[in-house]
């Protein structure tokens, strides 16, 4: 899937750290969402290992219980990233302008993204970036759900269905030679489908889209 140029824009196109600026302390998906993505790295990720959460906030959902050798953060609002407590150290940086992160080769064992990717515009430039930074067998994590700050989101988000920005998301990786075929996890909403017939509304549906850094 090749996107076109309009594909990549954005309903507010003004500066991403502008709409930023302002810290906010909440989250951005339900409680399943996040205990479904807690329970994932618990099983995907190894302790001691180190990780970098790209586009992160005031919480990484990292399982409480597991010890990292170094966590790097990345965002756009300084103070979120302050109060996130997973961190050892974290940096600024609108992604939409500088592509380059001012990290190391190899220096990652796992890159995590959680709930962002539908703000990238030059998403795969950020992915040959992850598998540079990614060691061999490297895991690069993405989650996400249906929400999103609707105006911010690239075109190819917006309009595609659910399946679609899975495939979205899968072409990012087959674009980077030396990635693996991504596996996908999709889980509906924690609300049963009967009962959203019903009127109720549904919980966040969870995917995840898993990509490796294959061993040179």
């Amino acid at each position: 899937m090749q996107l076109q140029p309009t594909q990549r824009t954005k309903l507010d196109e003004t500066d991403d750290s502008l709409f930023y600026d302002v810290p906010r302390f909440v989250t951005h998906v339900d409680e399943h969402f996040i205990q479904q993505l807690t329970d994932l790295y618990r099983e995907r990720l190894q302790p001691n290992s180190r990780v970098f959460d790209l586009m992160s906030s005031w919480v990484s959902h990292l399982p409480d219980e597991m010890k990292f050798e170094f966590v790097e953060g990345h965002g756009l609002n300084q103070e979120e990233l302050a109060r996130n407590p997973r961190l050892d150290q974290y940096f600024v940086q609108n992604l939409n302008q500088k592509q380059l992160l001012p990290l190391p080769d190899r220096s990652f064992d796992a890159v995590l993204n959680t709930v962002s990717i539908q703000y990238l515009q030059l998403a795969e430039a950020i992915f040959a970036e992850v598998y540079r930074i990614l060691k061999p067998g490297g895991l690069f994590i993405i989650s996400f759900s249906n929400r999103m700050f609707y105006q911010k989101a690239i075109q190819a988000w917006r309009d595609g269905s659910e399946a679609d920005r899975v495939e979205l998301v899968k072409s990012y990786f087959a674009a980077i030679p030396g990635f693996s075929q991504p596996e996908v996890i999709h889980r509906p909403g924690s609300i049963p489908s009967f009962l959203q017939m019903l009127g109720m509304p549904g919980g966040d549906p969870f995917y995840a889209v898993i990509g490796q850094r294959l061993p040179d």
